[in-house]
């Protein structure tokens, strides 16, 4: 089956969607069917041959490459859209719902309009989505989403100087924990390894593995091993660098420390 990977949204997740016969290109603009209604998306992945057994369900066909009308329409949806999300948060407000709307949009159609907004805790927001699809004569889809997702939405910049990776090229968040600084020798102050969003940064599992097998191939600080020199004793190391301060006696018997490669340690005694 000839397949196409599709995605509606910077780094946003690749849905995928049969092309029949037909070959688009990369970055390609194509109208499809989604379980929301007619939806505009980009090209991300062509040409793929894959056995159809391999999805739950059978795929939707895309519909159309986007003309210029389908274009023109998905700017003016974007932008009622967001007028719409300033009627959800006055609205909201006027309910009392402890609720902080963050984006909207149309589908292509305009058959249907989501809502995602961050709240510490469940929102009972049968009422207001009763108001809205009165007020806006379309279905109404409220989400609520999760501090990451939030700033993967806003596209803030990191302490890097660069766009927060989640919403730059992260389609998908992976688990994270405080023993990839420890791993890492970096320090373990919350506001220096922590993202925009209060979590840990995501670019720290970017290296993990590396750091793993490194630690796995250096010695132990500790450990006695033989250098170029003489033997010594471990006392710290540089994964990045490939190196180890060693801890060796001098030609008059002083104990003095120096740096060497990893190249250059025998670590059989």
């Amino acid at each position: 089956m000839n397949v196409v990977g599709v995605r509606f949204r910077k780094a946003g997740k690749i849905y995928y969607f049969d092309a029949g016969n037909e070959n688009y290109k990369c970055k390609q603009s194509l109208v499809v069917e989604t379980e929301n209604g007619l939806e505009i998306g980009e090209v991300a992945l062509i040409n793929l041959d894959i056995d159809e057994e391999k999805f739950n369900k059978k795929l939707k066909t895309v519909v159309r490459i986007a003309d210029e009308e389908d274009l023109k329409r998905k700017i003016l949806n974007n932008i009622e859209a967001k007028e719409a999300l300033e009627v959800c948060q006055s609205l909201a407000d006027s309910y009392k719902l402890n609720m902080k709307l963050v984006d909207s949009y149309y589908t292509l159609d305009k058959n249907k309009l989501v809502f995602f907004f961050t709240s510490d805790k469940r929102v009972d927001f049968r009422e207001l989505v009763k108001d809205l699809a009165q007020r806006f004569r379309s279905r109404i889809e409220l989400r609520q989403i999760g501090v990451r997702d939030h700033a993967k939405l806003i596209q803030h910049f990191g302490t890097c100087g660069q766009q927060c990776c989640c919403s730059r090229h992260l389609t998908d968040f992976v688990p994270l924990s405080i023993k990839y600084a420890k791993d890492q020798n970096i320090s373990l102050d919350p506001a220096k390894i922590s993202g925009v969003c209060g979590r840990l940064m995501c670019c720290l599992s970017f290296e993990e593995d590396n750091y793993m097998y490194m630690k796995k191939i250096m010695p132990k600080c500790g450990q006695k091993v033989n250098t170029e020199e003489s033997c010594g004793v471990v006392l710290r190391n540089d994964y990045v660098k490939e190196e180890c301060r060693v801890r060796i006696k001098s030609d008059d018997e002083e104990n003095i420390e120096k740096i060497f490669k990893l190249s250059e340690i025998n670590l059989e005694m």
